[in-house]
Order: C-alpha cells, then sequence, then structure tokens
C-alpha cells in the first residue's frame, strides 16, 4: 500500500515538474526574444552621422517622433534597423480593422473561422510591407534635408542610400513582426505587445536617474519627488482597477429535450469591458496633436519653418488649455468610434438568438441589440472619462511643475496592461498545471479500484 502511494505521488510530482519545465522554457524564450530586440535596437543604419542626428532628435523631441522614439525603445532616436518599430504592423492592423466594419467581403472573412482569419493575417502582412515601404521612404528623404549645427544627419545622400535605407527598415520591421508570433507561439505573452512594452520600459531607468538628478541638485524637493512616487502607484492602482471593470450580461439558455436527454437550462454572460477601446483612442489623440510640432521642428531644421505652424504649435503646446481640450475631445470621439467597431450590438444579439439565448427581461432580437448600445453607451462614457483624466494629468504635471515624468498616459497604459495580460497567460499555465495533476490523480485511483 505504501509502495504504491509512493508511486502515486512520485507521478504527480514528475508530471508537475515536466510542465514546469515547459513554462521555463517559454518565459525563457520570451527572454532570449526581447534581448534579441533590444540589440537590434542599437545597429545603426550606414551612412547616418550620430552626432547630427542626436542634435536634430532634440529639436524633434516634442512631436510625433518623440512620441514613436519612446515606444521603439530609442531606436528612432539612434535610427537604428529597427527604427519603424513594430508601429507598421499595429497600423495595419488596425487599418484592416476598419475596413472590415464597411467591406463585406473582409466582414464574410472574418465570418469564416481560421481559414477567414489567416486571410486577414496575410492581408495585414502585405499592408504592413506598403506601410514600412512609404515611411521608410519618408524617412530617407527626410534625413537627407536635415541639417544641424553638427553638419549633414546623411554623409552620403543619393538613391542608393534610399534603396538601401527602405529594404532595411521594411526588413527591420518584418522581423519584429515574424518575432512577434513567435514570441506569442513559443513564448508567454502577446508578442507585438511586449516588443512595445520593452521599448517603453528600457527608457525607464534613465528617466528615474534624472528625476533623482533633480531632486540631488535641488532643482525639485525630496518631498516632490515622493508625491510622484504616491502619485504614480496610485495611477497604476487606477488602471488596474478600471481595466478589470466589466459589465456582465446575464445569457440564459432554456431547456431542450432530445429524446430521453435535456440539454440547455444554463445561464452565461457577456463581459463588456469598461475601456473597450483600450490604447488606441490616446494614441491617435497624441499622433493628430503632434504632427503640426513635427512639422515645425523639420521646417526649422531647413530654415523655412511657416509662421502659420508657429502659431498653431503655441496654442496647442504640451499643457496649454486649448491642447487639454482638444485632447480630452478626440479622445472621447476615438472611444465612441472605436468601439463601434469593435462591438457590434446586432450582430451579438442575432448569434445569442440563433442559439437559443436571451437576457432576461429583454426580446431576443431588435430588443436585445437595443439594450447592449444602450449599456455599451454608458460603460463608454465612463471608459472615456477615465482615458482622459490618465492622459491629462500628466500632462498637467509635465507643463506647470515641470516634472521629468516619462510613462505618460499612453505608455503607462500600455506598460500595465501587457504586465496583467502576461500574468495571466502564467497563472493560466500553472492552473492547466494543476488540473493535469488533478486529471492524473483520478486516473491512478481508477487504476488502483
Amino acid at each position: 500500500m505504501a509502495s504504491s502511494t509512493d508511486k502515486f505521488v512520485s507521478n504527480i510530482n514528475l508530471g508537475l515538474l515536466g510542465q514546469a519545465k515547459d513554462l521555463k522554457s517559454r518565459i525563457f524564450f520570451t527572454i532570449i526574444a526581447l534581448v534579441v530586440y533590444r540589440i537590434g535596437a542599437y545597429i545603426t543604419l550606414p551612412n547616418i552621422d550620430p552626432h547630427a542626428l542626436e542634435q536634430m532628435m532634440k529639436q524633434n523631441s516634442g512631436g510625433v517622433l518623440g512620441m514613436f522614439n519612446m515606444f521603439s525603445g530609442g531606436a528612432l532616436g539612434r535610427m537604428t534597423i529597427f527604427a519603424l518599430n513594430i508601429m507598421p504592423y499595429i497600423t495595419s492592423s488596425i487599418i484592416i480593422q476598419l475596413m472590415s466594419s464597411v467591406s463585406k467581403s473582409l466582414e464574410n472573412l472574418k465570418k469564416e473561422g481560421e481559414t477567414g482569419r489567416r486571410k486577414i493575417n496575410q492581408y495585414t502582412r502585405y499592408l504592413t510591407v506598403v506601410l514600412a515601404a512609404f515611411q521608410g521612404l519618408g524617412i530617407a528623404v527626410g534625413l537627407e534635408a536635415m541639417h544641424s549645427g553638427a553638419g549633414s544627419v546623411v554623409i552620403d545622400p543619393g538613391m542608393f542610400f534610399r534603396v538601401t535605407t527602405i529594404i532595411t527598415l521594411v526588413g527591420g520591421t518584418l522581423f519584429l513582426m515574424w518575432l512577434g508570433e513567435q514570441i506569442t507561439a513559443r513564448g508567454i505573452g502577446n508578442g507585438v505587445s511586449l516588443i512595445i512594452f520593452s521599448g517603453i520600459v528600457a527608457g525607464l531607468p534613465m528617466a528615474i536617474g534624472n528625476t533623482f538628478d533633480l531632486g540631488r541638485t535641488g532643482t525639485i524637493s525630496t518631498w516632490f519627488i515622493l508625491m510622484l512616487m504616491i502619485l504614480a502607484v496610485g495611477m497604476i492602482s487606477f488602471i488596474v482597477f478600471m481595466e478589470r471593470a466589466h459589465r456582465r450580461i446575464i445569457i440564459q439558455y432554456p431547456k431542450r429535450q432530445k429524446g430521453n436527454k435535456i440539454f440547455g437550462g444554463e445561464n452565461s454572460h457577456i463581459p463588456l469591458k469598461l475601456n473597450t477601446a483600450g490604447v488606441i483612442p490616446p494614441i491617435f489623440a497624441s499622433s493628430i496633436l503632434l504632427f503640426p510640432a513635427t512639422l515645425t521642428g523639420f521646417g526649422a531644421s531647413k530654415g523655412s519653418s511657416s509662421p502659420i505652424l508657429e502659431s498653431i504649435v503655441r496654442y496647442i503646446s504640451h499643457g496649454q488649455p486649448l491642447y487639454i481640450i482638444l485632447y480630452v475631445l478626440i479622445i472621447v470621439f476615438f472611444c465612441f468610434f472605436y468601439t463601434s467597431i469593435v462591438f457590434n450590438p446586432e450582430e451579438t444579439a442575432e448569434n445569442i438568438r440563433k442559439n437559443g439565448g436571451f437576457i432576461p427581461g429583454r426580446r431576443p432580437g431588435k430588443n436585445t441589440s437595443e439594450y447592449f448600445d444602450y449599456v455599451l453607451t454608458r460603460l463608454t462614457v465612463i471608459g472615456a472619462a477615465y482615458l482622459s483624466l490618465l492622459c491629462v494629468l500628466p500632462e498637467v504635471l509635465i507643463s506647470h511643475y515641470s516634472v521629468p515624468f516619462y510613462l505618460g498616459g499612453t505608455s503607462l497604459l500600455i506598460v500595465v496592461n501587457v504586465i496583467m495580460d502576461t500574468i495571466t497567460q502564467v497563472q493560466t499555465h500553472l492552473f492547466a498545471h494543476q488540473y493535469e495533476g488533478l486529471i492524473n490523480k483520478s486516473k491512478l485511483k481508477g487504476r488502483r479500484r
């Protein structure tokens, strides 16, 4: 009896140990992939003068380039082979998602299951190549026209430089796209999100060091730094609470009898997130508002800045009342716009009706669709207010109190969401290991009987 018990315990331990090794290998693969990404973020494009480029990036640090340089972990500022990062792939994914709500052919592909998903992914990759090529050409032409106090950014401009730059940047984006897919399949977490996450976090130690240097030199007080730390912890807790929040819509299925068996009769629910749009509204809002500042920076580098653009930038610069008002309005607009694309109340109500389900107190069909739209609209109002507060607060601190708040609302939202998603996937693997141990336990008990 003792020997059989020992054998049972050893089998359970071996099973859990084997699964733990699988989890360790996935985590190790993810770390190695991210290290490869960070190494590539320091391989500079050929024919680039690093000193002149550094001065140029300082002049345009407040524009769109500064924001995307943060997302790329400094790869854009150093003009490396990963300067475009994974952003063309994300842009193409959003474009395809928006087009699927307009194009009937793409909408039908979404309904075809795995086959349709593969075709949509293929179209997304093709569009990624096109967008990366156009952006690479724009970067190559823009670099040739840039001059600073240290001289021209491009050492040897010409057609050869443009072709090599386009090929290198497109190849870097495609490699990151492939690397993200490998992380998703063989690692832990969403690969694309982890690549953006690692780029943002890469600059965090330097930002913290600069903050403490300001405190050491007396530029900001020690109490102010302490308040910043408390505020950062509070914002992270607030994001976690709001991102976890959702409204559960109860769905009931009636009992059905087939022969001597009774099917159905159970209840389920549809969770509607408070922030359905995610990080898309802040990214779009920042890109739109920072675009005039980018054009002004390029004009200043060429010595031909437009007075109209300078006036626009002066009124919509960071911390200005007009900037904050426009920022909030654009965030609210994209929250409602993107939510209407991601969640279709009519399609969801029709699927529930086809499966024989219904919402208690609501008739199937149009009445259910109107109820979904009613609930989702009110959730989106709260979600838009949450995103607006999260993004505006760092802007006020940066502009009025000269706070070196590296993690703004958008980047902080991305970092926290990626960490939460990765932790959830690790917990899912651990739960699967426990269930497998219970299954092995029941099989061994059946054999002993």
